[in-house]
């Protein structure tokens, strides 16, 4: 099973390195982009033993323990067979 955990800013904080990469693409010609917010991702492979059930838990876990600063960062994830 893969556990895949997405890491973004809350919407109420600033994201200084998203507009910048926003100002780079358009400078670059790329039409139509409202905004652009950076995050980062992480790929999770869990032993074979451990139930959805386990393994939804220990990643909601680590997710909220480890991968992000709950003050200014949220996370959503999924498990894949």
């Amino acid at each position: 099973m893969t556990a895949y955990v997405y890491v973004s800013l809350k919407k109420s904080v600033l994201d200084p390195q998203g507009k910048t990469i926003q100002g780079a693409l358009n400078k670059m010609g790329y039409k139509g982009l409202g905004s652009v917010r950076q995050g980062k991702y992480f790929e999770i492979m869990l032993d074979q033993g451990i139930s959805r059930e386990e393994a939804h838990s220990e990643i909601e876990r680590i997710a909220r323990e480890v991968l992000t600063n709950p003050v200014i960062e949220e996370y959503r994830f999924s498990l894949a067979d």
